[in-house]
């Protein structure tokens, strides 16, 4: 339960308990009208007061603890609230001791009226009867210094009366709209996270149409390679011992060795094309240990000094990521040694909770990124295939570099653990 739900059920109960106040008050002030009758102080007869307080009794008991319903209902409330005022009026008439239940008539208020107005002139109505009470009754005003008295009692009676009125009105006009505010921002905080289990569920989503969209995609490069090097290749070959058959003597000779170098290349290209379909130390390691495989043997073969750190808490991604995350650094690499001079490169691996970001940086020749060559027989296709491997998993590609200091560049995947795309 919260905060708030326990503060207004410990309210609810107060109020409970304060009905049953105005029953005590009124057995108290019954008891001590025989005192006051044997001080020699003003009272009607015993059998009228005790009509009274019957009458009063059941008043309470028929309108409030029978019927606590009917306290929404404010023409109900308004006859009980009436009705009450009569009897507090007989009651103090009856004796004035009775003005120690006459105070309860500012509970009622509160309890039976509806809106600032209504209960103002409620509890000026009972400022009255209680200041009567405390002048000594209705036989006090006969003397003018009695009615002088009544008049100042009254005057301190209404001001408090309406003061504390006002103020526990803007108190509970207050408290609603705390409470009000409060379910607003409990339905906003329901509504945010349904909305991010929504987007989290869409993400996922988009991530496996992207999946879909890469294998697809794969298979036309696929068909694409096998038709435009291993065919072709083949059929230099077929050519090449067609060629060789056909011609004999020393130009045979020359004809075969054609043919085995076209063969030694398709096998190579056939070779790269299976290893790009899944990228081997993954296979048996996680992202990782892969990473810090490919950068050692990186730093091995070139002879330059590679390191990889990582920041955050690994955890297994969905093996798109990882693949991506990986070909991309391979491919990092592979521009430094081809084009960058670079003296040192540094691999950033870094876990956060929504995205994991792969930073390379090298301290080689740089380039300006807006002068990037066109892709053709000699290469310029690396920061374009990164960029579009990396979009098929709605992840993104940063360069920057000038020429002479080095070049960063930042791919930044979304963080989808293994399970999540189901």
């Amino acid at each position: 339960m919260s905060e708030v739900a326990r503060l207004e059920t410990w309210r609810q109960r107060l109020d409970g308990w304060m009905m049953y106040v105005p029953f005590g008050a009124l057995l108290a002030s019954s008891a001590m009208v025989p005192i006051a009758a044997a001080a020699g102080l003003p009272h009607l007869p015993f059998p009228v007061t005790a009509l009274v307080v019957l009458v009063t009794a059941g008043w309470l008991l028929w309108w409030v603890s029978l019927h606590p319903q009917w306290r929404n209902d404010r023409g109900r409330m308004t006859v009980f609230f009436a009705g009450l005022v009569a009897l507090i009026f007989l009651l103090v008439w009856c004796s004035s001791f009775y003005g120690f239940f006459a105070w309860t008539g500012y509970l009622y208020a509160g309890y039976a009226l509806r809106g600032r107005l209504a209960r103002l002139a409620g509890v000026s109505v009972m400022a009255v009867a209680t200041a009567l009470a405390q002048a000594g009754g209705l036989s006090a005003l006969a003397e003018p210094s009695s009615r002088i008295f009544f008049a100042v009692l009254l005057f301190f009676n209404l001001l408090v009366a309406n003061a504390l009125t006002l103020i526990g009105a803007m108190n509970d006009e207050q408290s609603a709209k705390r409470v009000e505010m409060i379910d607003e921002l409990a339905r906003a905080n329901a509504a945010l996270e349904e909305a991010m289990r929504e987007n989290a569920g869409l993400h996922a989503q988009l991530l496996v149409q992207a999946r879909e969209a890469g294998v697809h995609d794969e298979r036309q490069r696929m068909a694409g390679e096998i038709h435009d090097v291993l065919a072709q290749g083949l059929t230099g070959i077929v050519t090449q011992l067609e060629a060789a058959s056909a011609t004999p003597g020393p130009a045979s000779a020359r004809h075969i060795d054609a043919a085995r170098k076209l063969a030694r290349e398709s096998l190579a290209e056939a070779r790269r094309s299976v290893q790009a379909l899944r990228p081997q130390p993954l296979d048996s390691a996680a992202l990782v240990d892969a990473l810090g495989e490919v950068v050692s043997g990186w730093s091995a073969l070139h002879g330059v000094p590679a390191s990889l750190i990582t920041t955050g808490v690994p955890r297994s991604l969905l093996p798109e990521i990882e693949t991506t995350l990986l070909r991309t650094a391979q491919e990092a690499l592979a521009n430094v040694a081809r084009h960058a001079a670079a003296g040192r490169v540094v691999l950033t691996l870094s876990y956060m909770e929504d995205v994991v970001t792969l930073d390379v940086r090298d301290d080689g020749a740089g380039f300006d990124p807006s002068a990037v060559p066109d892709i053709s027989e000699e290469g310029g296709f690396g920061l374009v295939g990164m960029r579009e491997r990396l979009g098929r998993i709605a992840g993104t590609l940063e360069v920057e570099s000038e020429p002479g200091a080095g070049t960063a560049l930042s791919a930044a995947v979304p963080a989808i653990a293994v399970g999540a795309a189901a």
